[in-house]
């Protein structure tokens, strides 16, 4: 295993380790540091320079999906069009993902970074000067698409493990956090933005910005002060690094676990597109305008899920299997919802229990996984999240079509609180602990407690 500032990796999984973990939040260095400022991380610099140049990024990216979408449809009048342009920009990470992952492991993040925004604002460029000349063809867009898809490979991973070279494993989940704040806050800007800049001006000028945006968080690469990095050690060139990064996470059942509780979410939970669209033309018949409104309701609260993340400062395992439960158990809530403000009004917790889901995940797994291996541990968890919707989508399609969208978005959210109790119940079992139920000055506590104390206090 690597040393130095960024080595914060955990120990061979042993119910050991895992029940140190659950005594955690009683020790006096875990109670101090549960809870921090929530905006601590932009102390540092470097992740100063790059929070701001992706906000700006953010913006863009928001706004040339939806430009694309639009281009796509215009061009060609088929839904199924905007579909394979969707399919195309993911189906790199799904097969080449695991490979990306080796490589972000052997090369240095900021470079690699330089060269992943440059190649992305250079594929924005173009299909602006292909639109604004008229000469654009709808296999420029899917070209363009597998493009950013293929950049997307080293870029998702090389930015995730980025983070804790520019805070430190101590503010990681902080800044992981405010970093999910930043993507939602553009999914409320980019995409009005967008929809103002199509209608006033075309889709080419939302292209361009795109492609311009990117200058940012390169101008804050180029900025930063490399003496105030963490300093991680990278995995030398090697034959069979790839399968030594599945046997490291198929030796550790607290990643594992939680990559496969991931999975299980994000292919059967996060089918919005799919739910929502249809409880807005089919339930409701409201339209296109409480699609919308259901969409900036989930923003909303997935922003605030994020800021709140950010806030608690630490990633705890019944702080993921907690927030899953709820989240599934909130979509059969809104499934059952007679009324439209009804379920737009529970768009806002569902939106942030999957965003607590989503930070206290990814926080918990980079914080887990030796720095020498965090590029393709985190090559399969984004592979896993971002490739679930894809494959759940056809499925929640499939069901939506056959029983209504009231039993597909029930189904998803009880397959997701399904896993997330499994996922719980084999943890405990794994680290040896039990479920403790008790009060607490008055007040009802509910937690996992190690085996070996609940048998002292009864021999006692």
């Amino acid at each position: 295993m690597s040393t130095g500032s960024g080595a914060d990796s955990a120990p061979a999984p042993t119910a050991t380790t895992l029940k140190d973990s659950s005594k955690s939040s009683k020790s006096p260095k875990s109670s101090k540091s549960s809870k921090s400022s929530m905006f601590s991380s932009l102390k540092s610099r470097n992740y100063r320079l790059f929070f701001a140049g992706q906000v700006v990024s953010n913006i863009g990216t928001w706004m040339q999906r939806i430009a694309q979408d639009w281009l796509v449809l215009s061009l060609t009048g088929s839904a199924t069009a905007v579909g394979v342009t969707t399919a195309l920009q993911f189906l790199p990470m799904l097969l080449f993902g695991l490979y990306g992952g080796v490589l972000v492991d052997r090369l240095p993040k900021r470079r690699t970074l330089l060269f992943t925004q440059s190649s992305m604002a250079l594929t924005g460029i173009a299909l602006a000067a292909l639109t604004l000349t008229g000469h654009v063809e709808v296999w420029h867009v899917y070209l363009a698409a597998f493009a950013v898809g293929l950049a997307t490979v080293i870029d998702n991973p090389a930015r995730q493990t980025f983070v804790s070279e520019m805070v430190g494993p101590d503010q990681l989940q902080n800044a992981v956090s405010l970093n999910s704040a930043n993507f939602q806050s553009a999914r409320l800007v980019g995409p009005a933005v967008a929809g103002l800049m199509i209608t006033g001006v075309g889709t080419g000028w939302a292209f361009l910005f795109n492609g311009l945006s990117f200058v940012a968080p390169i101008a804050g690469l180029l900025m930063m002060r490399s003496r105030d990095l963490h300093v991680v050690e990278r995995a030398p060139r090697g034959k069979g690094q790839l399968r030594e990064g599945l046997h490291y996470v198929a030796g550790r059942p607290d990643l594992i676990w939680t990559i496969v509780l991931v999975g299980f979410v994000s292919t059967f939970g996060f089918n919005f597109p799919v739910y929502l669209s249809a409880f807005a033309d089919d339930v409701f018949h409201a339209g296109a305008g409480s699609y919308s409104l259901f969409n900036t309701l989930m923003a909303v609260g997935s922003l605030a899920g994020a800021l709140l993340a950010a806030r608690r400062g630490t990633a705890r395992m019944r702080v993921l299997v907690a927030g899953a439960v709820a989240f599934g158990t909130l979509e059969i809530v809104a499934s059952l919802a007679p009324s439209l403000w009804l379920f737009a009004l529970l768009m806002v917790p569902i939106g942030m229990f999957g965003m607590t889901v989503n930070v206290t995940a990814n926080s918990s797994v980079q914080l887990g996984t030796d720095p020498a291996m965090r590029g393709r541990v985190m090559s399969l968890y984004m592979m896993v999240f971002m490739g679930g919707a894809p494959l759940g989508a056809p499925i929640a399609g499939w069901i939506t079509d056959a029983y209504g969208v009231r039993a597909g978005l029930a189904v998803g959210g009880a397959i997701a609180a399904a896993a997330a109790v499994t996922v719980g119940l084999v943890l405990a079992r794994v680290g040896n602990l039990r479920l403790s139920v008790g009060w607490d000055h008055g007040h009802p506590r509910v937690g996992l407690v190690p085996r070996e104390r609940e048998q002292l206090a009864t021999a006692a």
